[in-house]
């Protein structure tokens, strides 16, 4: 006669791809799922052409993604990955707090958003959360993405003078580099600080780069 324990069907583990360009991060997240009876991490990948091409080969039951990558960005690998496969559940990793970030990564179908200041203590729950089928935004996250939803988002050309602005470029140049008069340059800029109540281009800029509006 069988017993209980002999006729018990093990639970199929938890499958992961990490994907992120520093290697010590990928051997800290293999470490800790390794840790774990009820995962397996099945690939690592650097930049996002390489997890699209682990992803298709070994389907995995959650992807970590890191935004900011060579190659090819978190979000762009997200999106081919799930024109490939809607069902895909893939959780951004990101070291900010960009909103920018988190909206397009949750506007592309991120199933989740993760702090790598937080993997210590989030992401084994998060891992197990968006398997179960739940989307998993940080509060901190959250409240960012509350706090600016109402505010004007900047114009492309907007976007396109506080970059050159964050090359340290004076607005004369700026205005040659995009074809627009120094004045033009002038304007966008008194309409970029009011919408990012800056105080002046610098404080404008370190706003720009940590809401995820721009990038260096």
């Amino acid at each position: 006669m069988f017993t209980t324990a002999e006729t018990a069907i093990t639970p199929r583990p938890i499958t992961v791809l990490a994907v992120d360009d520093h290697p010590l991060l990928r051997e800290g997240i293999g470490g800790v799922i390794g840790s774990q009876a009820d995962m397996h991490l099945v690939g690592e990948a650097s930049n996002g052409r390489e997890a699209v091409e682990m992803y298709l080969a070994h389907r995995p039951d959650v992807t970590l993604m890191d935004i900011v990558m060579p190659e090819m960005d978190g979000i762009e690998a997200l999106t081919q990955i799930r024109r490939q496969d809607a069902k895909a559940r893939i959780v951004m990793l990101t070291t900010y707090r960009g909103d920018v970030q988190a909206l397009n990564a949750i506007k592309a179908g991120a199933s989740g958003y993760l702090l790598k200041s937080m993997l210590r203590k989030e992401l084994l729950e998060t891992i197990r959360s968006v398997h179960a089928g739940q989307r998993r935004i940080p509060p901190e996250v959250a409240m960012e993405l509350a706090e600016h939803v109402s505010q004007d988002n900047l114009s492309q050309r907007e976007i396109e003078v506080l970059q050159q602005a964050a090359a340290g470029r004076s607005n004369k140049r700026i205005g040659a580099q995009l074809s627009i008069s120094e004045e033009t340059v002038k304007a966008h800029m008194k309409n970029i600080l009011a919408k990012l109540i800056a105080n002046d281009r610098t404080h404008a800029v370190t706003i720009a780069l940590k809401r995820g509006i721009i990038s260096v």
